[in-house]
């Protein structure tokens, strides 16, 4: 039992946790863009988008102390938008 503890210690502490998001088609900063904000630092801007095979994409940027976007997150959802 304690050998098993050890073992799931170990593969819990190889985990991370902080997973930086990449940019992908559609979001703002795809493809090394640079866009400068008029906003205050630290405020959150929010994109949505319908990425690949039609689902859709939340993104949400922290404008930095440059004015540039930082990726902060992103969620896939499909797109319920059915007739």
């Amino acid at each position: 039992m304690k050998y098993a503890c050890v073992a799931i210690l170990l593969l819990v502490a190889g985990c991370s946790t902080t997973s930086e998001d990449k940019p992908i088609p559609g979001s703002l900063t795809y493809g090394g863009k640079v866009i400068h904000s008029p906003y205050k630092p630290g405020t959150v801007v929010k994109h949505t988008f319908l990425g690949e095979f039609g689902y859709r994409e939340f993104e949400r940027y922290v404008v930095q102390p440059d004015g540039t976007l930082k990726l902060a997150t992103r969620i896939t959802s499909e797109d319920f938008l059915w007739n």
